[in-house]
């Protein structure tokens, strides 16, 4: 039987590093996600594993450090909250225009400004939309427990070194805060040099007798070579799109409407659904898991047969514009959010979603 062990989303994400064979951990603390890397250093990986683990002077150089390791071909990664991660988008742009699989944990706080250190959603533009400069998306995960968040470590470098891409993981205060059972899957040892020459032969690893040296920059002079470099990621960002939508349903087969929610507001709307279902409304839930790439394909299908949709989050609306983009006015869509690290419940939701679609 899989052990079972009570802990804290950010715990569960230091644990799943040691247990899924991360090389290094580069960061810095910041509230509400600091329990990541306390934890780690409590574990000290260095001694089992073999795991770097180091606390750099800022969010800037954390994500450089994370870059210089991505370069030898190691399974690295970084978390911060949303200031941090601010700080970090530049060299998230290098890693993605360089094409460096890293993970990226970013446990939101209210922003903008130093805002608050409650839970928030509101760096879904920043983490989706690219954040740094230039055409690039990097791959956004979006745990909705500390299942979630130990599991996601684990897919996050999988489908890191599948595409050569920054991943983040796009958790938020309560689920780094929150204390839930977490299944521990079997661990996984780290690479050997020989293992990182199979998986990543574009690494830094130096020369040797049947090839020359890696050069890995994100640079490129001539207008040209830049543009075919830009398309070339344009395909990977496509292929993406096509094969790792990854999205969650709930009561929404036979559903005439539909809430779309993610990470810890998608908990409270499974609630939701369930006292709307009590009264004989027949509403259903559908949870993104990957934010990019987006479940447009399945929204849009759902928006043939529904009445109305309604966006749940933690922010001033953002998400909404993807559900929007997806339904193609074909139904109505609604929003709902709280800000400041307040929280919605689920009363409110049911109130918020009868006014708008004029019910009682």
């Amino acid at each position: 039987m899989a052990e079972k062990i009570l802990m804290k989303g950010n715990e569960a994400i230091a644990i799943s590093a040691i247990r899924n064979g991360a090389d290094g951990y580069f960061g810095y603390p910041i509230t509400p996600q600091s329990e990541v890397m306390e934890t780690l250093m409590k574990e000290r990986p260095w001694l089992t594993t073999g795991m770097v683990v180091l606390q750099a002077e800022s969010e800037t150089s954390s994500i450089n450090m994370v870059y210089g390791g991505a370069c030898c071909g190691k399974k690295v990664m970084t978390s911060s909250s949303s200031p941090g991660i601010s700080l970090m988008c530049e060299g998230i742009s290098y890693l993605a225009g360089a094409e460096l699989p890293c993970v990226v944990v970013n446990c939101q706080r209210g922003g903008p400004g130093l805002g608050t250190i409650q839970a928030s959603q509101s760096d879904y533009n920043q983490c989706v939309k690219g954040g740094g400069h230039g055409d690039y998306n990097a791959i956004v995960l979006a745990p909705a427990s500390a299942q979630d968040m130990y599991d996601h470590v684990d897919l996050g470098f999988d489908l890191a070194f599948k595409y050569r891409t920054p991943v983040i993981i796009l958790a938020d205060g309560i689920i780094g805060q929150m204390m839930e059972k977490v299944e521990l899957r079997e661990e996984k040892p780290r690479m050997t040099a020989e293992q990182i020459k199979e998986i990543a032969p574009w690494a830094t690893y130096g020369k040797t007798a049947d090839r020359s040296y890696n050069v890995i920059t994100s640079l490129a002079m001539e207008s040209d070579v830049h543009e075919k470099f830009n398309q070339k990621l344009g395909a990977k960002y496509a292929e993406i799109k096509e094969k790792e939508v990854r999205y969650e349903t709930y009561m929404a087969d036979d559903a005439e409407y539909i809430f779309t929610a993610f990470g810890c507001s998608s908990r409270i709307c499974e609630a939701v659904v369930d006292i709307l279902r009590e009264e004989g409304i027949k509403a259903g839930l559908i949870r993104p898991v990957t934010l990019f790439p987006f479940p447009t394909k399945k929204l849009a299908e759902l928006s043939e047969t529904v009445k109305s949709m309604m966006s749940i989050e933690l922010n001033m609306g953002q998400m909404v514009d993807d559900v929007r983009l997806a339904v193609n006015g074909k139904c109505p869509v609604g929003f709902y959010g709280r800000q400041g690290g307040n929280i919605f419940t689920p009363e409110e939701i049911v109130a918020e979603f009868k006014k708008f679609n004029n019910l009682k």
